[in-house]
C-alpha cells in the first residue's frame, strides 16, 4: 500500500503530493507554488505577503456564514536531514514508505513536521462532508530556522479570531503554551599554520546518533555528537600536542547533532597511543549510552597530511569551549510538572573559508528571563575563549490560558469522539503561536496534531491511526465552532 491509499484518503493524498515537493527552509518557492495552484484548482482565494507566507480562504458551508472565522495554521518548510550526505533536498523529492502502522521516509526526514498539518488544513477546506464557518489557512515560511514567516506576517493577512495550530506531535494532547527561544552564535577567527611534517593525521568520526528535536527530545538525554567529539579531543590535548585541520558537526540549530568529525594530528611517535585512547573512549560511550544510542558509531582512520591547520592557540580555545559549553536540560518547570522549562542545544560547528569556525547554539525556555540567562552564560563562556558572540532576535513563548474557550471546545470534541479526555499541556519547543499572539492579542489558540516520532532526524515517522483521529478531531472542532 502506498501513502496516498491510506485513510483518511483525502488527507494522505494531499500529504503524498506535498512530500513530492522539495521544501527546505528558506527555499520554499516550489511549495508556495503548489499551495497557490491548489487554491486555484479548488476555486479558493489565496494571497501572499512580502516574506512569502500564503493565506488560502474558504467560505463557510451554507448556513454558517456568521460563525467565527477560524485560522488553520501550519508551516510549509521542513527540516532536511539525511543519512546520505549527498541527498539533494533542494530538488529531490523524499521517498515515503508505509511500514506497518507507520509512515516514514527512506533515509531522510519525512517532513510530516509540518506537512501533515498543512495537508489536513487543505483537506478540510475542500472536504464536502466538513461543516465549518469561514476558514483561513495560514501557511508560513521558514518556521524551522528562524520563524521568518511569523515574524514578518502582515496585519491584513488574516482576520480570524480563533487559531488552530496544526504543528504538534502527540495524539490525545492539546497544547496551550510553548517555550520561547533564541540563537547564540559564536565565531572564532583563526590563523592558518603549515601542518607539521612529523605528525600522523587521523579522521575521527562520530555518526549515526539518534539526534532528534532540540526541544521535544532534549529531555531524553541523547548524545550530542559535537560534545562527544570535543570530549575526545580535549582528553587528547591534555596529553599530546594536537594539530587540528578540520572540524565539522551538526547542521540545524533545532536538531540535536547526530554526527561530527575532525581531522587531527599528533606526533608520529604517539599514534598508537591515540588508537588506544579511542578504544577506551568508545567503551566509555557505549557504557554511558547503551540504552539511548544503539546505533552510534565512533571510528578513526588515517588520512594524508593536510597542507594547513588551525593555529594551536585557537585549537585549544575551540576544543575547550565546546567541551565545557552547556548542553541539555537546564531546569524543569515548577508550574507544569514534567515540562522542561529551560534548555540549551550545542547545535553545530562549521569551518568557513574565511578562516572562521562558527559554533551555533540555541536556547529555549518558557520563562523569558531564564532563556536570556542561559543564553548569556553561553555568551560568557565563548567570549572568555576569544570568540565573537552574537544573539539572534529570538522569539517569545506562549503563556498558557487555561480559561481558553477554544481549548474547552477542542477538549470536549476529542472526548466526544474517543471517550478520552485529552491532556492539556505546554510544549518545550518553539511554536509560532507566541509571535501570533504578540501581533494579534485577540486570538484564542490551541495546538494539536497526530503522533510523530523522531522529528528533525531521518528516523522521523508518523503513526497512521493517529492521523485519522487528528482529522476527525479537526472536523468536529470546526463544526462546534460553526454551531456557536
Amino acid at each position: 500500500m502506498t501513502v496516498k491509499e491510506l485513510e483518511p484518503k483525502r488527507v494522505f493524498e494531499i500529504f503524498d503530493q506535498i512530500t513530492k515537493v522539495p521544501r527546505p527552509s528558506k527555499k520554499e518557492e516550489k511549495i508556495r507554488r503548489y499551495l497557490l495552484d491548489f487554491a486555484k484548482q479548488h476555486n479558493l482565494q489565496a494571497k501572499t505577503d512580502k516574506v512569502g507566507n500564503v493565506v488560502i480562504s474558504a467560505p463557510a458551508t451554507p448556513g454558517h456564514e456568521n460563525a467565527p472565522t477560524v485560522i488553520l495554521q501550519g508551516h510549509m518548510d521542513m527540516v532536511c536531514e539525511s543519512n546520505d550526505k549527498s541527498f539533494g533536498f533542494d530538488n529531490t523529492p523524499i521517498t515515503t514508505v508505509v511500514d506497518g502502522d507507520w509512515v516514514r521516509a527512506e533515509g531522510t526526514t519525512l517532513g510530516a513536521d509540518n506537512g501533515i498539518g498543512v495537508a489536513a488544513a487543505l483537506a478540510v477546506m475542500t472536504d464536502p462532508d466538513s461543516v465549518h464557518g469561514p476558514l483561513e489557512a495560514l501557511v508560513t515560511v521558514d518556521e524551522e530556522t528562524g520563524m521568518t514567516g511569523a515574524f514578518g506576517l502582515e496585519g491584513d493577512m488574516i482576520s480570524g479570531s480563533i487559531l488552530l495550530n496544526l504543528d504538534s506531535e502527540d495524539d490525545a494532547e492539546i497544547f496551550v503554551g510553548c517555550a520561547g527561544g533564541v540563537d547564540t552564535v559564536c565565531t572564532f577567527t583563526y590563523n592558518r599554520s603549515f601542518a607539521p611534517n612529523d605528525f600522523t593525521y587521523f579522521k575521527v568520526d562520530i555518526a549515526k546518533g539518534q539526534g532528534g528535536h532540540s526541544g521535544g527530545d532534549i529531555h531524553l538525554g541523547r548524545a550530542n555528537a559535537n560534545k562527544l567529539l570535543a570530549r575526545f579531543l580535549f582528553n587528547l590535548s591534555k596529553k599530546y600536542e594536537l594539530s587540528l585541520a578540520e572540524i565539522d558537526g551538526g547542521n540545524l540549530r533545532n536538531a540535536i547533532p547526530r554526527a561530527a568529525h575532525a581531522v587531527v594530528g599528533v606526533h608520529t611517535s604517539k599514534k598508537e597511543d591515540v588508537r588506544v585512547a579511542l578504544n577506551h573512549f568508545i567503551a566509555e560511550v557505549e557504557n554511558e549510552y547503551s540504552d539511548l544510542e544503539p546505533t552510534i558509531e565512533i571510528t578513526m582512520e588515517s588520512v594524508d597530511k593536510p597542507e594547513f591547520c588551525i593555529d594551536s592557540d585557537t585549537t585549544l580555545k575551540l576544543i575547550r569551549s565546546i567541551y565545557s559549553a552547556p548542553h541539555g536540560v537546564v531546569s524543569m518547570s515548577r508550574v507544569m510538572p514534567g515540562l522542561v522549562e529551560t534548555s540549551t542545544n550545542l547545535a553545530s560547528v562549521k569551518m568557513k573559508e574565511s578562516n572562521e569556525v562558527v559554533v551555533t547554539t540555541s536556547q529555549r525556555s518558557s520563562v523569558d528571563s531564564r532563556k536570556w540567562d542561559i543564553a548569556n552564560q553561553v555568551e560568557a563562556l565563548f567570549a572568555l575563549a576569544g570568540a565573537k558572540v552574537v544573539h539572534g532576535e529570538g522569539y517569545p513563548g506562549w503563556a498558557p490560558n487555561l480559561e481558553s474557550p477554544i481549548m474547552k471546545i477542542a477538549s470536549d470534541a476529542y472526548s466526544e469522539l474517543y471517550g478520552v479526555t485529552p491532556a492539556i499541556k505546554a510544549i518545550h519547543a518553539g511554536l509560532e503561536c507566541g509571535l501570533f499572539l504578540e501581533k494579534f492579542p485577540h486570538l484564542d489558540m490551541v495546538s494539536f496534531g497526530p503522533t510523530l516520532q523522531g522529528v528533525h532526524s531521518p528516523s522521523e515517522r508518523m503513526y497512521i491511526p493517529a492521523v485519522e483521529r487528528f482529522y476527525n478531531h479537526l472536523k468536529l472542532i470546526l463544526k462546534k465552532v460553526a454551531d456557536l
